[in-house]
Order: structure tokens, then sequence, then C-alpha cells
């Protein structure tokens, strides 16, 4: 058996014309972003209820004097909600499911899949808030005015660093900064764009104003999740109807 040349029809353009409308056709089947940020607001969403069940309001004695009143320690208010144990479950669950979703798509489409990096980050990122919240709340939860343990680091609670950080470790850090991950994996410019408005409203603390009188407990997760949460599932309907779009075009 004898090698030979294989002429190829068309002109060199016309060829890397076709690759790239290839490479573009393989990247289109590799998507499915709706299907995370589905499964991701739906557990948003779901800790509001959470938050509302877990609701508890008890009155400490002990806590640190008020500016102006001596060392006579003071009465305040404490309010506990929401459950470390539904993020880690639910977390866990989700990234478990997204793998098994990209590699079942792949093998029927008979593309690969490349969201390993996605799927890494995401637990590792998510492993670590997860790790924050119960490293925090080893001894109790912190009362008001004591200074916020953060891995060793004592930290002030009203300081605006410590709430940047508080809101950094949580849902932006195990949902959002993987969702980064995701759109450079799947070369997602509309997907980079959610995911920056996702962080926007994750690190950016609601005034009172947007929570109305749903500020006080036990409502007091409606505004934190809901935006966020709402935000996720309008993205999952979008990328969806695309993805229908492009498969009717294609089909």
């Amino acid at each position: 058996m004898t090698d030979a040349a294989v002429p190829s029809s068309g002109t060199p353009s016309e060829v890397l014309a076709g690759l790239g409308e290839l490479t573009r056709q393989v990247r289109a089947a590799q998507r499915g972003a709706w299907f995370p940020l589905l499964l991701f607001g739906v557990l948003t969403l779901g800790g509001i209820l959470v938050g509302r069940l877990t609701t508890s309001v008890r009155t400490v004695t002990d806590c640190p004097a008020a500016p102006g009143s001596g060392d006579i320690p003071t009465s305040c208010t404490l309010v506990t909600q929401g459950s470390p144990l539904y993020w880690t479950l639910g977390l866990g669950l989700a990234y478990a499911a997204i793998a098994f979703f990209y590699v079942r798509r792949s093998r029927n489409r008979g593309v690969g899949t490349p969201v390993r990096p996605y799927i890494l980050a995401g637990i590792v990122l998510a492993g670590l808030a997860t790790a924050t919240a119960f490293w925090s709340l080893r001894q109790g939860m912190p009362r008001p005015g004591t200074p916020l343990d953060f891995w060793g680091l004592r930290l002030d609670p009203a300081s605006g660093s410590t709430v940047f950080l508080e809101r950094l470790v949580g849902n932006a850090a195990a949902v959002g900064l993987p969702l980064l991950v995701l759109s450079w994996v799947e070369r997602s410019f509309a997907l980079l764009l959610l995911t920056v408005a996702y962080l926007a409203f994750e690190l950016v603390p609601l005034g009172t104003g947007w929570a109305g009188s749903f500020a006080a407990p036990p409502w007091s997760a409606l505004p934190r999740l809901g935006v966020p949460g709402l935000l996720l599932l309008l993205g999952a309907l979008g990328f969806g109807l695309a993805q229908q779009s492009r498969q009717r075009k294609t089909s």
C-alpha cells in the first residue's frame, strides 16, 4: 500500500471557513449552561423557605456594653437564620447532577465536553465556602458587637470589608465564580454578562428600601436570595430557548 496525497476540494480559505463553521457547531453542541443556571436558581430560591423555617430569635443579656454606658452589659436580640447543611448538601448534589448532565449529553451527541474545569472549580470553591461557614459557627453564632472569627482573624463585623468578605465566601464563591469558569469553557459572552450581573447582586448589599416589610425576620432572606435566584432562573430560560432555536435551525 502506497501513500498518496488526497486532494482537498475548495480553496484554502474555503477549507478554513468550513473548519471555523464546524468548530462553532461543536461548541454550540457542547453548551448547556441552562441546566446549572436552573439548578442554582431553584437552590437559591429554596434557601428563602429554609431561612423562614429555621429562623430563631432570642434575647441575649450579656452583650458588649453600648458606647457611653460604662462596663455594664446590655441585652440584645440575636437572630439566626438559614442552615449550612442545606447549602452543603444542595451544592454537592447540584455539581454532581451537572457533571452527569454534561457527560451524558456529550455521549448522546457524540462530542466531547470540556466541563471538567467548571466542575472542579465549583467543588473547590463550594468546599471553601462551606468550610468557612462551619468554621465561623464552630463556637455558636457570634453575638452582636463581638469580633467575627474568620479562619483565626478577628474582624470587625461592622466593617465594610468584613461584610464584603462574608458575601464573597458565600454564594458568590460557590456559584458565581465557577460560572465565570463556565463562561470561559463555553466561550459564551452572554453567560459572562449574566455572571457579572449575578456577582454584582451577591456582592453589593441591598439597602433596606429594597427589603420593605420583609427586612425583619422571618422573611429577611427574601431580598437577599430572591433577586439572584430569579436572575439565575431567567438566565436558564433564556439559554434554554436559545438552544432550542439553534436545534430547530440545524434540524
